[in-house]
């Protein structure tokens, strides 16, 4: 195997890990808390759970280059999913995802450089499939954080 198989390997397996448990996060949310907001400033648990799960689905786009429209679109369909959609359209951007990273080639993995709309600069698929990684754990946690505000019980079994 080669190092980036065996970099996507991993990076997937914890993305996988994330899906699972994102999945299981969302399924305990009660309708009536959907619409609770720590802050003004901040996303509603719908708003979070919404964007969290699009994130395999929408930063494939957005390293492949896709018009800010495109990203925009699709995050409007997750926001109208239920929340007991959100789970299975993750699962389904993370196999379009990995379907997308398994494709390139080596050469390509390593450093071809992707430019999304809102920044000047691109960067490597590489770099692009860790950031989507750490992308998906800091709103999985924020999700946790949220649902232990709520008075959910919830604790590290659900992030493992």
């Amino acid at each position: 195997m080669t190092a980036a198989q065996e970099m996507k390997r991993l990076l997937f397996e914890e993305l996988q890990l994330i899906v699972r448990t994102t999945t299981g996060l969302i399924s305990k949310i009660k309708p009536e808390d959907l619409s609770f907001r720590p802050r003004e400033n901040m996303r509603t648990v719908k708003e979070l759970a919404d964007h969290l799960a699009a994130i395999p689905a929408v930063d494939l786009l957005i390293l492949q280059e896709r018009p800010e429209s495109d990203i925009r679109q699709l995050e409007g369909q997750f926001a109208e999913a239920a929340p007991s959609a959100l789970g299975p359209l993750m699962e389904q951007g993370l196999d379009e995802l990995k379907r997308y990273m398994e494709a390139l080639s080596e050469q390509d993995f390593w450093h071809k450089e992707t430019k999304p709309f809102y920044m000047d600069h691109g960067s490597s698929q590489a770099k692009w499939l860790v950031e989507i990684v750490t992308h998906a754990q800091h709103h999985r946690g924020q999700l946790f954080t949220y649902l232990k505000m709520q008075g959910y019980e919830v604790n590290m079994f659900d992030l493992y």
